[in-house]
C-alpha cells in the first residue's frame, strides 16, 4: 500500500518531514537565515513512530459482542426417514436461526459419529432424526458430548405445508416458549424441560434472529406424552393462530451419556409401534373366531323349559291314537335336538383343537426363525458323508460298465443261451 500521509504536523504547527523519505539538502537563500530548529524540536521528532503501511479504515473494526449464549443446535437424519418426516425437519430448521444443518447420517455407523460431527460444526446441542421401516420416526434430542441425551418416538405429524395451518410470522423472530405444570411436578420432565429450552430457545443478539418476539412455542404433558404446538401472537389481548409443525413426542429413555451411557430414566408403559401394529392385526383375525364361539355358547346355553304347562291338561282331549302319535313325535323331536347337540358341541372342539394347533405352529415357527449355526464336528460329518457318497456313485458306475460287458444273449424261443 502507498503511504498517503507524507507530512505531518508537529505540536507547533510546522509540517515535518516524513521520517522514511531521505531529507534534501537546503539550499542557501540570500536575506534572511532561517532560524535553527531548538533542541525540544529535536527531541520529539525522535519519539514520532513511523506511519503504517496500511490504512486505518483499511483494519476491522473491533465489535463489542453482546451474543453471550453462544447455543448452536446440530439437525439431521439418518437415511431411511420418509418425505413427511423429512418436510418436518425442514419446518424445524427454519424456525431455528441457531441451527447448523448436515447431509445424511449412513445407518451403518454408529450414533457416537454424531458427536464428531458436532465437534466439527461446533455445536453444543444434537437433533437428530432416525426412521425404521419407511413408518416410524425416532427423535434424539443430546447435550453434545456431555449428556444427557433423550429418545422419542414421533406421532401424529403434520408440516408447516398443511392448508389447515394458517399462521404465518417473521422468519428468524424468537419465540415465547410455554410449558404446562406437569413439567414442575416429576423430575424426568423437569430434566427434559431444560433441554427443550436450551434446544428451541433463540439465544438473545443472535446474529441471524430478529430482536422481537411475535411467535409462542407449547409443550404440553398430557396422556403420558409431550404435545407440541406452534402459535403466532396476532394481537397483545392474547389472539393465536396456529403456523406449525405439530407432533406428538413420546419419551422412551434417558441415558446419562450423549448418544449412549446408563439409562437413567425408562418408561414402563411404552409399547414399539410395530409390536402394536401386530396386536392389531391379531385381534382383527379373531374377530370371527369370537363371533362362532358366542353363537355355538348361545345355542348350548338356550334354556329348555321356556314355559311351565300342567301334567294333566290333554288327557282328556282327543282319542288314544292321537295322544300315541303326539308322543312318537315329541320323542323324534328330542332324539334331533340331542344329535344337534352332539354337534355343535363336536364343533367346539375342533374349534377349540384348531386353537391349540394354531398355537403350536406359532410357537413352532418361533423357533424355526433362530437359526443355529453347524458345529465342527457336524461340518466333518457332512463331509465324509458327502465323500462316501461321491465313492458309492464311482464303485456303482463301475460295476455297471462290468455288468454290461458281461451280458449273454438268450434265445427267445428255446430259452437256451447262444
Amino acid at each position: 500500500m502507498k503511504l498517503m500521509q507524507t507530512d505531518k504536523n508537529d505540536a507547533k504547527g510546522k509540517k515535518t518531514a516524513n521520517l522514511k523519505k531521505k531529507l534534501k539538502p537546503v539550499r542557501k537563500q540570500k536575506g534572511k537565515q532561517k532560524a535553527k530548529p531548538k533542541d525540544s524540536d529535536e527531541s520529539e521528532d525522535e519519539g514520532i513512530k513511523p506511519l503504517k503501511e496500511t490504512r486505518i479504515s483499511d483494519e476491522p473494526v473491533p465489535k463489542k459482542s453482546k451474543w453471550t449464549n453462544r447455543q448452536r443446535v446440530l439437525v439431521l437424519c439418518a437415511r431411511g426417514i420418509n418425505h413427511r418426516d423429512r418436510h418436518l425437519m425442514r419446518d424445524l430448521r427454519t424456525l431455528m436461526p441457531h441451527h447448523r444443518a448436515e447431509p445424511k447420517m449412513e445407518r451403518w455407523k454408529t450414533l457416537q459419529v454424531v458427536n464428531e460431527m458436532s465437534e466439527m460444526k461446533h455445536c453444543n446441542k444434537v437433533m437428530l432424526f432416525e426412521g425404521r421401516r419407511k413408518r416410524d420416526l425416532y427423535m434424539w434430542l443430546a447435550n453434545a458430548s456431555v449428556g444427557p441425551s433423550v429418545k422419542f418416538l414421533v406421532e401424529n405429524i403434520h408440516t408447516m405445508g398443511e392448508m389447515k395451518l394458517t399462521g404465518n410470522c417473521l422468519r428468524g423472530s424468537r419465540p415465547l416458549l410455554s410449558f404446562s405444570e406437569e413439567f414442575t411436578k416429576q423430575s424426568h420432565l423437569l430434566l427434559i424441560k431444560e433441554l427443550l429450552v436450551q434446544i428451541f430457545g433463540v439465544p438473545n443478539h443472535h446474529p441471524k434472529s430478529q430482536p422481537f418476539i411475535d411467535r409462542v412455542i407449547t409443550f404440553t404433558y398430557l396422556d403420558n406424552r409431550i404435545w407440541y404446538r406452534h402459535f403466532q401472537i396476532l394481537s397483545e389481548d392474547g389472539g393465536l393462530t396456529e403456523i406449525g409443525p405439530r407432533f406428538v413426542m413420546n419419551p422412551i429413555k434417558i441415558f446419562s451419556g450423549s448418544f449412549g451411557g446408563d439409562p437413567i430414566w425408562e418408561n414402563p408403559i411404552y409399547q414399539s409401534p410395530a409390536k402394536h401394529r401386530q396386536m392389531l392385526r391379531k385381534a382383527a383375525s379373531e374377530k370371527y373366531l369370537q363371533k362362532t364361539k358366542k353363537k355355538v355358547e348361545r345355542e348350548l346355553n338356550v334354556p329348555k323349559d321356556t314355559h311351565k304347562l300342567t301334567p294333566y291338561g290333554e288327557i282328556f282331549k282327543g282319542g288314544v291314537e292321537e295322544r300315541v302319535q303326539e308322543v312318537l313325535k315329541q320323542e323324534k323331536q328330542r332324539a334331533r335336538e340331542e344329535r344337534e347337540r352332539e354337534k355343535i358341541e363336536k364343533r367346539q372342539k375342533l374349534m377349540k383343537q384348531r386353537d391349540e394347533m394354531r398355537k403350536l405352529k406359532l410357537a413352532n415357527a418361533k423357533k424355526s426363525t433362530k437359526k443355529r449355526l453347524p458345529t465342527k464336528r457336524e461340518k466333518m460329518q457332512k463331509e465324509k458323508n458327502e465323500s462316501d457318497a461321491k465313492e458309492a456313485r464311482k464303485a456303482a458306475k463301475k460295476g455297471a460298465k462290468v455288468q454290461k460287458g458281461g451280458k449273454k444273449k438268450f434265445d427267445g424261443k428255446k430259452g437256451v443261451a447262444l
